[in-house]
């Protein structure tokens, strides 16, 4: 199942996409469902018969002529737009990045990943599919892209073996990591290069973990104004979906909710010789297999 977050008449409001993903009805609209809310109230509310509920309504070929709407007519949100807390992010974690990074960093201790890399990334609002971000330019000239595959947590859960990772996972979304790299540089740490309004892009949707086989291996991409510029699989990850969530959660709960972002692999603008930073016009489409594009313009 594709979910979505999408705007009717001004409020956040949860949808999921028919089979041929061509038209997405309001999950308000299946009346055994008794649900209203946003996407992220959804996945907080701990769904799991509800999920049969709406393989069921996806069948029912009444409801979905009377309820459901092109997705081209209605204006997609990020699948979460306000997050409960920071967006929790790994460095590093394929080893081509890895190498990209030491040629600007110089630091030789990157060759060898012992552990995962964590830091977090602000974000109040959640940038969209479609939605312009805007490149602050009074503030930064090195703005940078990240494609990533997002993990969105289903459950709460700490300590959490890697056999049983799966089982809080909800489903996968396409995230970029926007950077500010000269912040980075400047204050030698990366919540506000990372964090600047805007620069937390999420979609455009969360496909449900019962798509995919567990851990999954997609094909990850990104590219600048039709220029194919990373190109990637998830199976290259150092430290795999299962690593990741059971390392994390040693000591720490993991929420309903959290988004975690997992890396992304070489082919960043800061990578090239000269960098090759983003510019005002600039439109940015990532893609992961199986999950969808997702896909913007800088200003």
């Amino acid at each position: 199942m594709y979910f979505a977050n999408y705007d009717e008449a001004g409020k956040e409001t949860a949808g999921v996409l028919v089979a041929d993903r061509q038209k997405i009805i309001a999950l308000e609209s299946i009346p055994a469902l008794g649900f209203r809310g946003s996407l992220l109230d959804f996945i907080q509310s701990g769904p799991s018969e509800e999920l049969h509920t709406i393989k069921q309504a996806l069948d029912d070929v009444d409801l979905l002529n009377r309820s459901s709407r092109p997705v081209a007519a209605v204006k997609l949100l990020a699948p979460i737009r306000r997050p409960r807390r920071n967006i929790i992010c790994l460095g590093l974690n394929y080893q081509d990045h890895i190498r990209e990074s030491q040629s600007v960093t110089q630091e030789e201790k990157l060759q060898t990943m012992e552990y995962p890399v964590y830091f977090g990334k602000m974000a109040a609002v959640i940038t969209g599919p479609g939605e312009e971000i805007f490149s602050h330019p009074a503030i930064t000239a090195e703005v940078d892209y990240e494609v990533e595959l997002a993990l969105i947590i289903g459950k709460d859960g700490s300590n959490i073996t890697p056999a049983a990772a799966e089982d809080y996972v909800f489903g996968y979304s396409v995230f970029n990591d926007l950077s500010a790299r000269d912040l980075q540089r400047r204050h030698k740490q990366w919540i506000k290069g990372k964090s600047l309004d805007g620069f937390s892009v999420l979609g455009p949707y969360i496909v449900h973990k019962s798509h995919l086989p567990f851990p999954i291996h997609l094909q990850i991409s990104s590219r600048v104004n039709g220029e194919l510029r990373q190109n990637s699989n998830t199976k290259n990850l150092l430290f795999d979906l299962p690593t990741i969530i059971s390392d994390l959660s040693r000591g720490f709960t993991l929420q309903a909710g959290d988004i975690i972002a997992t890396g992304t692999p070489a082919g960043v603008g800061m990578g090239f010789s000269p960098p090759r930073y983003l510019q005002p016009g600039d439109v940015i489409e990532l893609e992961i297999e199986k999950i969808g594009v997702l896909r913007n313009t800088l200003i």
